[in-house]
């Protein structure tokens, strides 16, 4: 299958990084914080993926836009607090590097800010293997398409030879839009039936199984 394509985009949160519980309790914590009605955990991961102002305002729609810097500044608080524990998901450096290896372009459109995704590749050591990013504080939120064509552009490439992986509707609706092919994880924040939905080309219940996909034996 990696034939059909000329570079692979991934998420990153509930894709590649098992954040998605620690994304969800970290809103609702700022929420109780501030007193706000706290989101159920459904609704808190589902705005995964997204900006994080598009996420507060789906996540917390009493949210005044007069708190809104107050409520970011105690959501990071409690991410931060927590962001030394995440790990990768089983299989995920394995691809990436696999990947790599096959001289395939690598890159990354997240809801993340850029700090934050810089950070967490430094962490992880894996930002050698990626040549090109987008980040929710470098242009629109998912599900806009954006991110998707400013990659291809800067890479040089059509967007219907890209290849998008993520675990969210946002990451497969952007995709829909920017004419890019997709893959979805159900291991990430939305589930198989709304993921289904979308219609990508495959779902995939681990990296594992989305690494034979790509690169059969």
């Amino acid at each position: 299958m990696l034939a059909d394509f000329d570079a692979v985009v991934f998420d990153w949160d509930g894709t590649l990084i098992d954040s998605t519980p620690t994304i969800a309790r970290s809103i609702q914590a700022a929420a109780a914080d501030l007193g706000l009605p706290v989101p159920d955990f459904e609704q808190a991961s589902h705005v995964i993926g997204l900006g994080l102002q598009d996420a507060l305002a789906r996540a917390v729609p009493t949210l005044p836009q007069s708190r809104a810097a107050e409520f970011s500044a105690r959501y990071r608080v409690h991410y931060l607090a927590q962001d030394h524990t995440l790990e990768l998901f089983a299989g995920a450096r394995e691809l990436v590097e696999a990947l790599s290896r096959r001289g395939k372009p690598l890159a990354i459109a997240t809801g993340k800010s850029r700090v934050g995704l810089l950070r967490a590749l430094e962490a992880t050591g894996l930002g050698r293997y990626f040549d090109a990013y987008r980040c929710a504080d470098q242009t629109h939120s998912k599900p806009h398409p954006a991110m998707l064509l400013e990659l291809a552009e800067e890479l040089s490439l059509d967007p219907a030879r890209l290849l998008m992986i993520g675990d969210t509707t946002h990451d497969l609706e952007m995709a829909a839009a920017a004419g890019t092919k997709a893959v979805g994880l159900t291991h990430g924040a939305h589930n198989v039936a709304a993921l289904q939905r979308l219609a990508p080309l495959a779902l995939f219940d681990s990296l594992a199984e989305l690494h034979r996909w790509l690169l059969p034996e």
